[in-house]
């Protein structure tokens, strides 16, 4: 792969083409807004415009509900041969792509494991993908050319590609990263309400559970809706244990003595169970995206 356009000079757009600079290779930079392009080839990230050719690839470095529609309009433009994303939904993009009639040959879905709180491209580094999983999600009726350009994108960018389907990578993302972002967000929503005495004695362990919650309230909104079934559903579960606990602690708080026992083991276990969950991700690459508040 010797050509790349990168369509949103966003977190995610900038950091793969300061990557891709970093590998000798100079992306073309479009964005809506022409001075976030120029300020991400400000910082070397490449050159602003779209290329008198088409190139090899696209990268679709925007939101999940403009997918579609940027596809189709940078197919009918000519961007590039083949086309990937950087989405981290892929059963709705894919099915209103569809619906546009792009052509969904020359297109592979993918979505960077990677992120920081922060977005914009003065938030960008080349190294945001080092050794972070990168997934692929193809359709049955995707080219291998367009699949081969995408793995290629991924290890020049220093990930390690993963190849899913769509339905089952918008499962894993619900449990791993789209239901953890809004559980943060309605822990960091309750501190609206404490006392400026309360928050003083905010330490690590706070900062850290609530750490996601400071992303994109528009971006999330947008990415929550798109794949809104799958977390529900992890929400549901959460929400049947959340409710058990509070009852527990509610009986433990005005039962005599003798019921106690009960309550305590019903958090003991909630606990237990939490560190069992928390070891089974130590020592991997982080799956929570590590900030995905940035990732579109």
């Amino acid at each position: 792969m010797r050509s790349v356009a990168v369509v949103g000079t966003g977190l995610i757009g900038t950091s793969i083409a300061l990557a891709l600079r970093g590998r000798g290779i100079v992306p073309h930079l479009l964005d809506a807004d022409p001075e976030a392009a120029r300020l991400a080839a400000g910082l070397g990230a490449g050159v602003v415009g779209a290329p008198r050719v088409p190139v090899d690839l696209a990268v679709l470095a925007v939101p999940p509900q403009h997918i579609a529609t940027v596809l189709r309009e940078q197919q009918l433009r000519g961007l590039a041969q083949d086309f990937t994303d950087v989405s981290s939904v892929k059963v709705r993009p894919q099915r209103e792509a569809a619906e546009l009639g792009c052509d969904l040959a020359r297109f592979v879905g993918g979505h960077p494991m990677a992120g920081r709180e922060r977005s914009g491209p003065l938030a960008a580094r080349g190294d945001l993908f080092h050794d972070r999983p990168w997934v692929l999600t193809p359709a049955e009726g995707t080219g291998e050319r367009a699949v081969e350009r995408a793995r290629s994108l991924a290890e020049l960018c220093g990930a390690r590609p993963v190849v899913m389907e769509t339905a089952r990578h918008d499962r894993a993302v619900a449990l791993v990263s789209h239901a953890p972002h809004l559980v943060a967000s309605l822990l960091a929503a309750r501190l609206l309400n404490g006392e400026e005495s309360h928050l003083e004695l905010a330490g690590q362990g706070l900062r850290d559970a609530t750490r996601i919650a400071a992303g994109d309230a528009g971006l999330w909104t947008d990415i929550l809706s798109s794949n809104a079934a799958a977390v529900a559903e992890v929400l549901t579960e959460v929400a049947l244990e959340l409710n058990a606990a509070v009852a527990a602690l509610r009986d433990l708080a005005v039962a005599p003595p003798a019921h106690g026992p009960t309550g305590r083991a019903h958090l003991n276990d909630v606990l237990a169970r939490g560190v069992r969950g928390r070891a089974l991700i130590q020592g991997r690459t982080d799956l929570s995206l590590s900030g995905a508040a940035a990732v579109p």
